[in-house]
């Protein structure tokens, strides 16, 4: 294989559909903006760890901002090949053309890339990213007879609910110990009624509100709900209620309804919603 490097121009116009032009809201809850900002600076590879809709994916989306690099970001699901995130040949006009996956332009050009749900993929698509998180810092292309060495911007974040691990869902072993690690969690009850007012855009008494929703569905976890309502889901509803509906029916729709399709437990959450109205 020949060798390559990924060094471009300061501006690459491939890059222009993901840089985030406007600060997206985040609301800091520990040291993880230093954190990461640390790791970025070592061009450390970086693991997200928390319960679904915590805000990791909006704290990737923040840092970008922040440090003014493009975010390419890639939904992983089992289905997902090697050449999905490293590129195929494809046919056109032109004949057969070599075409980047996501993971190799952001490699080429110095993108921050995240692997979004990282489990979610085949261990045998997610191992590409090795030669990547070590001090090689090297992508192989094996289809193109090339080795890429990654630009000196580029960095891999990626991230993965805990709670879903499983024998045939968890990462390897040889693939968590490359990274740092940042632990998210719900924020504490002031400071989610905080974020949910912002976004959704309510007033603070219906933030805590459904702030206290959630939290008693989260006592429910691991007693019929395999998760209880998450920061996400809190705003989905704050934003029915700011569209004028009811505050028990936008909790309803944004929070019973989609998580369980257990009567018995819907009934539970059901109460639990009217005892904090």
């Amino acid at each position: 294989m020949h060798s390559t490097s990924g060094a471009k121009s300061a501006h690459d116009p491939a890059l222009d559909d993901f840089r985030i032009d406007q600060e997206p809201y985040y609301r800091s809850v520990g040291h993880e903006v230093a954190l990461f900002e640390a790791a970025y600076g070592a061009r450390m590879p970086v693991m997200l760890k928390g319960p679904t809709g915590c805000g990791k994916t909006r704290f990737v989306e923040h840092m970008a901002w922040r440090l003014k690099r493009p975010l390419v970001t890639v939904s992983c699901h089992e289905d997902m090949t090697a050449s999905d995130l490293v590129g195929r040949y494809l046919l056109d006009a032109d004949g057969t053309v070599w075409h980047d996956g996501p993971l190799t332009l952001a490699v080429r050009s110095g993108a921050i890339c995240y692997l979004d749900e990282i489990v979610e993929a085949r261990q045998d698509t997610t191992v590409v990213i090795h030669s990547l998180t070590d001090d090689r810092r090297i992508l192989p292309l094996e289809k193109k007879n090339e080795v890429l060495k990654a630009h000196p911007d580029f960095q891999l974040v990626i991230s993965y609910n805990p709670g879903y691990q499983s024998v045939l869902k968890d990462l390897k072993e040889s693939t968590k110990q490359r990274f740092a690690a940042i632990a998210f969690t719900y924020p504490d009850a002031a400071i989610e009624a905080e974020i949910v007012a912002s976004e959704a855009g309510v007033k603070k008494p219906v933030a805590e509100t459904l702030v206290r929703i959630a939290q008693r569905s989260r006592n429910l976890k691991g007693h019929g709900l395999e998760e209880g309502a998450s920061t996400r889901m809190l705003i989905n509803a704050g934003q029915l209620v700011a569209g004028g509906i009811a505050l028990d029916q936008a909790c309803e729709v944004a929070l019973v309804l989609p998580i369980t399709d257990d009567a018995d437990m819907r009934d539970a959450l059901t109460a639990a919603i009217a005892a904090c109205l």
